[in-house]
């Protein structure tokens, strides 16, 4: 139970510390527990969610981070200025080993489209501070800058993308997926994970976690802005679907290592408690409003597909057209349709993992079967949902292929008859190491509605009113390399009321 004060720091000491509460002695004993850093997100109007988790030795192998087994007060503060001179909001809450002495705060009642401050403390430590920042009131639709990213291997380069991103200082930032690699470490790469095997239990995955949240590039941009997060595959297991499984190495019950890897996610992450996960289930599809400029879709297209056709890969697969194959499951269907149809603001940004549109390998028709085109009547229903509704402000979010891409959402294909939305991919942070600036990948011959491509890692920066979104395709040169500096390397404009990519 978290309880609401107007007070400092400085004014009381560690609020509600009882019997079966850790005391700042025995705090202070066990060292500076906020090596993870802060986070915020899941903004509202009225507020957000702040995060943070006590981890005095994050790497430790059973995954508790070095906290003993005994409930720990966190304090939390809010302010309005960095300097928190002026405390809109504070209470305490208890952590416990079993969330692995994870925070999440639901904050209400603060002033819409602005910004904040927090921080926690525990002990006599005082975290570092975050900024984080309300949505507008409906009715109103001022600018929005964010940045959206997917895709960060540890061992595979330097974080330096989040470090950029931290230095844009966006309203907000959306993470579409892979934000952990489950694989064994390497000894050919830049950076080696822990554990050292492919995680599997709930400790390993806790690990894993705790080391990406070490990373200071990543914990900048965490403390910068509020995040939306999503999962693809690696947060639990390489290509999985549903319960089914890639391979069957590591041994052992998919159900329980899905559930420990929808767990960790929950405890590492500025989730609301409506996403934490029961078992091996996680409702993470969810919907969030930018006053009234845009509306956030947030899919899952993991957890309730089919698994996919023909076995996977690239190929010609009749069976990918059944009308009966889902990537997201009828009822997020349904809950995406049904939101679309309620047009709730000009924009409508499907949040999301991997391709979209129609991306044809080779001249025989060949496809990705991981992708939209392995579920083609489930992304022609959706399609049609918000063509027949008049959306012409639809623009599709995505991860998952360690490159750039952007491309124009066609109401046919095959035909190329008639722009219906815009889909814009992200490259990776890190995945794939250092890219290749004289890629061409792009053939306009098999896929003319596709008009952009750029093999290097980085992110996206998109800056929405309600006329237009200015497009930047940002990237750095290397990752294998610390600190590279980022640059422009593609720029768009796509219109609230007229789909498609545009020339800036």
């Amino acid at each position: 139970m978290t309880t609401l004060r107007r007070r400092t720091f400085i004014v009381g000491g560690l609020a509600g510390a009882s019997a079966g509460v850790l005391l700042p002695a025995l705090a202070n004993a066990i060292g500076y527990p906020f090596t993870l850093g802060v986070a915020s997100g899941e903004p509202a109007a009225d507020g957000f969610v702040i995060w943070t988790r006590l981890a005095p030795n994050p790497l430790n192998a059973d995954g508790l981070g070095g906290m003993p087994n005994t409930n720990t007060a966190v304090e939390w503060q809010v302010a309005t200025d960095e300097r928190f001179t002026a405390i809109a909001r504070t209470g305490t809450v208890t952590t416990t080993q079993a969330s692995a002495h994870s925070v999440h705060v639901t904050l209400t009642g603060l002033e819409p489209g602005r910004e904040y401050w927090y921080r926690f403390r525990t002990g006599g430590h005082i975290s570092p501070a975050g900024r984080s920042l309300t949505a507008p009131a409906v009715g109103t639709q001022p600018e929005l800058t964010m940045l959206f990213a997917s895709c960060s291997h540890y061992e595979e380069g330097y974080f330096t993308a989040y470090r950029r991103m931290a230095e844009e200082h966006p309203d907000l930032i959306l993470h579409l997926g892979d934000y952990i690699y489950e694989g064994a470490a390497t000894t050919t790469k830049v950076r080696k994970f822990a554990p050292a095997t492919e995680i599997s239990t709930l400790a390993n995955y806790r690990v894993r976690h705790a080391q990406y949240k070490t990373d200071p590039d990543l914990q900048a941009a965490h403390a910068m802005a509020p995040w939306l997060v999503v999962w693809d595959d690696h947060e639990v297991e390489n290509n999985y679907a549903s319960l089914i499984r890639n391979d069957t190495n590591p041994a052992g019950d998919f159900k329980a290592r899905r559930a420990a890897a929808y767990k960790a996610y929950y405890e590492h992450m500025p989730l609301r408690s409506a996403q934490a996960p029961t078992a091996e289930n996680m409702l993470l599809h969810r919907r969030v409003r930018w006053g009234s400029l845009a509306t956030f879709h947030m899919l899952d297209t993991r957890q309730y597909r089919n698994d996919q056709a023909c076995g996977d890969g690239t190929k010609v697969c009749p069976a990918a057209d059944d009308p009966a194959r889902t990537l997201t499951g009828t009822s997020q269907e349904t809950w995406l349709i049904d939101g679309l149809r309620q047009k709730l603001g000009t924009w409508d940004f499907l949040g999301q993992q991997v391709f979209f549109a129609q991306r044809l390998a080779a001249a025989d028709g060949s496809k990705s079967m991981d992708a939209w085109d392995g579920y083609t009547a489930n992304r022609t229903r959706i399609q049609n949902a918000w063509d027949a509704n008049g959306n012409k402000g639809t623009v599709v979010l995505t991860g998952d292929v360690h490159r750039s891409w952007g491309a124009n959402l066609m109401q046919n294909y095959g035909t190329q008859n008639r722009i219906i939305g815009t889909e814009l991919v992200t490259t990776s942070v890190t995945s794939g190491g250092d890219g290749n600036a004289a890629d061409n990948s792009l053939n306009p011959t098999l896929n003319p509605h596709v008009k952009y491509f750029k093999n290097l890692r980085g992110y996206v920066k998109t800056r929405t009113t309600s006329a237009e979104m200015r497009v930047d395709f940002r990237a750095v040169d290397k990752v294998t390399v610390r600190d590279y500096p980022v640059k422009t390397v593609g720029s768009y404009v796509v219109e609230s009321t007229n789909p498609g990519l545009q020339a800036p």
